[in-house]
């Protein structure tokens, strides 16, 4: 079960991920429309925004996840930038 959902003002993807389980603190977290559209396939309105997300909320999840480990107090939003270190693995 997913708990994105498309934020037309903020042109974000918001979703929820879990530092300690899903027994623990609920965290919400943004990812922007850029890499969404530019590294995971959306093509289309916050629909294929959404699905984007869902499709791979593994690797998603796992950058914000890091992210609000290393700043736990600050907003986590994902842009394109958080994820070149996926883009240079893929290409090696």
């Amino acid at each position: 079960m997913s708990e994105a959902i498309y934020c037309f003002d903020t042109a974000t993807v918001r979703f929820a991920i879990y530092p300690e389980g899903l027994a623990g603190e609920r965290v919400i977290a943004e990812i922007s429309e850029d890499p969404l559209r530019d590294l995971f396939g959306a093509g289309g309105g916050g629909d294929t925004l959404v699905e984007a997300y869902k499709a791979n909320a593994a690797i998603i999840d796992a950058c914000a996840l890091e992210h609000h480990h290393s700043a736990p107090h600050h907003p986590v939003l994902l842009e394109t930038r958080d994820f070149e270190a996926m883009e240079h693995m893929a290409g090696a």
